[in-house]
């Protein structure tokens, strides 16, 4: 029986719910589909419930009537500058005298015993290695003589009443089983080689709201961060500097739009009618221009800066790959590159079967990648030799159990 996952990522630009089967050959062929305006949201937060409860309800409705399916379960993605992460370290003793499953637990488990507020909740426990007996490096643990076993792991961490506010928000719409996953590690699902995962990595999802980071260095995760600007604020910047309502500014951004003043002509003008005038009036694109480079360059600094207080800026020889729907502004992969000194490549989805007519684009990144992280999760588990959860007939199966043992990506 083949698998069928779904992956909703809740952004503040859109909703997009995916459901997705797990075909021969570990491919996943898109079923159903359902994109719709995101409201009641900003920054990646909630701010009005009944609007963003209807915003999801309608996504996944419309991913239920394309695909067929009732839609009970879903990863969900997260964003947000409430969210934080912090490294940790485990030890454990081998009791027999060989790694098993029970002292990775036991190590795991010591390394995400933390202090953190009451007012947080874990998100992920991810290990990034292991040691025995002082070797380092070790990736699979389990077999391997030794008497002390050490973990090292990457907890994230997000507010709970935001975590609570969203669950009721996806909740209301039927989907009574959810498990969150960070933006950028679900986005890097599909955007990253594994020599890039290997070499050392940024992967950059520049969303509407949000400009989520992740860093890969070994082939594992080493920071994460999400800060709170992205695509909308150069929108409003459009919006102030030319007087414009923020849904034309936005037009104006998607057809006009350029990061750098060195690709647009001093020639080159575009009609638009702003606030106050009675006609359209001739816009020199050039001042567009300079607006957008102002702020692009902005959240470049900031990406840049926030790598360098990780301590991992000079472990980045595969640079920075792009993704998120505003990283499709003209100019801005040459941008990121000058103001960061670092390569620079643009990805999104591939290779996709099934209905992915929209899908083949950098704002779809995270929206596939939960589906890859789904199906990852789906191998290990077997791996394991659990058992599938058996639902009614038409549902979703999906296996989101708490795993606390060698996998990769760990979920709390």
């Amino acid at each position: 029986m083949d698998e069928i996952i779904v992956g909703m990522d809740v952004g503040t630009t859109k909703i997009c719910t995916l459901v997705g089967r797990v075909e021969e050959g570990q491919r996943i062929r898109i079923l159903g589909v359902g994109i719709e305006p995101s409201e009641g949201i900003r920054k990646g937060n909630i701010v009005d419930l009944n609007a963003a409860t209807q915003a999801i309800q309608r996504s996944v409705e419309r991913a239920e009537h394309t695909s067929g399916l009732e839609i009970t379960s879903a990863l969900v993605s997260l964003a947000g500058a409430h969210v934080s992460s912090v490294n940790s370290r485990g030890v454990s003793a081998i009791t027999g005298g060989i790694v098993d499953a029970t002292d990775v637990a036991r190590a795991l488990d010591q390394a995400r015993a933390i202090a953190i507020p009451s007012d947080r909740e874990i998100v992920h426990v991810i290990q990034r290695g292991y040691n025995i007996d002082g070797q380092d490096g070790i990736r699979q643990p389990v077999g391997l003589h030794g008497y002390k076993i050490e973990v090292e792991t990457h907890i994230i961490t997000a507010s709970g009443a935001t975590l609570d506010n969203l669950r009721q928000c996806v909740s209301a719409a039927g989907v009574k089983d959810m498990q969150f996953v960070l933006n950028p590690l679900a986005s890097a699902e599909v955007t990253l080689t594994e020599n890039e995962r290997q070499m050392g990595v940024a992967v950059c999802d520049i969303g509407g709201g949000t400009t989520d980071l992740a860093i890969y260095v070994n082939g594992d995760v080493w920071h994460t961060m999400v800060l709170a600007v992205g695509g909308n604020h150069i929108t409003q910047d459009i919006a102030h500097g030319l007087r414009l309502p923020v849904s034309q500014a936005e037009e104006v951004k998607k057809q006009q739009g350029q990061a750098l003043r060195s690709e647009v002509g001093p020639e080159e003008y575009f009609s638009i009618r702003p606030f106050g005038e009675d006609h359209a009036v001739q816009i020199n694109r050039m001042d567009l221009t300079y607006i957008i480079e102002a702020r692009v360059n902005e959240i470049f600094k900031l990406i840049m800066q926030e790598i360098k207080r990780s301590g991992y800026d000079g472990l980045l020889p595969a640079g920075v790959v792009l993704t998120g729907g505003s990283s499709m502004l003209p100019g801005i992969k040459r941008l990121a590159s000058q103001v960061m000194g670092l390569p620079v490549r643009s990805a999104q989805p591939e290779n996709l079967l099934g209905m992915v007519d929209k899908l083949n684009s950098p704002a779809y990144s995270t929206a596939v990648g939960l589906l890859h992280w789904a199906m990852t999760m789906g191998e290990h588990e077997k791996m394991l030799g659990r058992g599938r959860k058996r639902r009614g007939k038409g549902e979703p199966n999906m296996f989101f159990s708490n795993i606390k043992n060698w996998l990769k990506r760990l979920l709390p």
